[in-house]
C-alpha cells in the first residue's frame, strides 16, 4: 500500500512540475507577443489618437469656414447679376 501511495506522490510532483513549466511558457509567449506588436505599432508610424482628435477638429472647422465662403461668393454674384 506504501508503495501505492508513493507512486501517487511522485505523479503528483511530475504534474505539478508539468502545469508550474507550462505556466511559465504562457508568461514567456505572452511576453514575446506583446513585445512584438509594440514593435509592429512603432514601426507603423501611427499618429497619436489627441493629434488625430486635434486635426479632425480642424478640418471640420476649415470645412464650414469653407462652406460659409461659398455661401457668402453665392450672395454676391448673385447681387452683381
Amino acid at each position: 500500500m506504501q508503495t501505492t501511495n508513493r507512486i501517487l506522490d511522485d505523479m503528483a510532483k511530475v504534474a505539478s512540475g508539468a502545469v508550474s513549466a507550462v505556466t511559465g511558457l504562457k508568461g514567456d509567449s505572452d511576453n514575446f507577443l506583446r513585445r512584438h506588436v509594440e514593435k509592429l505599432l512603432l514601426e507603423m508610424d501611427l499618429v497619436p489618437r489627441e493629434e488625430f482628435e486635434a486635426v479632425k477638429a480642424m478640418a471640420a472647422k476649415a470645412r464650414a469656414e469653407q462652406e460659409k465662403l461659398e455661401a457668402r461668393i453665392a450672395e454676391l454674384e448673385a447681387k452683381l447679376k
